[in-house]
């Protein structure tokens, strides 16, 4: 199985919905309450990897026993540097159960919050109108 980054990295939206558990949890960097499901999670990632420019990460960090990985990663939004983390948890599938992600200095994290939020309608839609 291709591992996240690979599939991140390599711009492939179908790699990424495959890893997904059917009941992920996705904490966004600029809502306030979490995302429930594939689908919403699968929409909102998309779209991230077509807003973020130059996206590659940098450092990847692993738990000894595969549950937990960090992933830093670099990026360009309106012209703003952007760092941040993908903190991915493993189910006993091997699925992202689990994904929070984190993003800074706070101008990069109201643009694409901003950036983010004028496209939501559109992710809605394409994760079937849920959320």
């Amino acid at each position: 199985m291709r591992t996240f980054r690979e599939a991140v990295e390599a711009h492939d939206p179908a790699a990424m919905d495959a890893l997904l558990a059917e009941d992920v949890v996705f904490r966004s960097p600029v809502a306030f309450k979490p995302y429930r499901g594939k689908a919403i999670t699968s929409a909102i990632l998309r779209e991230v990897i077509q807003l973020l420019e130059d996206l590659h990460y940098i450092r990847e960090i692993r738990d000894p026993n595969g549950v937990d990985h960090a992933l830093v990663f670099e990026a360009k939004v309106e012209g703003l540097d952007v760092t941040g983390c993908d903190f991915l948890q493993y189910d006993a599938d091997g699925r992202i159960a689990d994904f929070m992600v984190m993003v800074r200095p706070l101008r990069a994290a109201e643009a694409v919050a901003r950036q983010m939020s004028a496209r939501f309608e559109q992710i809605k839609a394409a994760a079937g109108g849920e959320h």
